[in-house]
């Protein structure tokens, strides 16, 4: 398992981190995602592509990098 630490832009209520923490929990391989208003930290096997892939699927003008 290991840890991808992803930068995080557009997140501004605790709706938002909950919609891109639920996103990012259905990516195949994640098994914990720790989130703040400009960071995330996923463990498991998820690619880093995969993650923001989920995150700019959304289209609440979310960014992740």
């Amino acid at each position: 398992m290991s840890q991808i630490n992803l930068a995080l832009e557009g997140l501004s209520t605790p709706e938002d981190l909950n919609r891109v923490t639920t996103a990012l929990m259905m990516v195949d391989g994640v098994e914990t995602v720790d989130i703040g208003r400009d960071w995330a930290e996923v463990d498991g096997n998820a690619s880093r592509a995969a993650l923001i892939e989920a995150v700019a699927a959304l289209n609440g003008g979310y960014a992740a990098r």
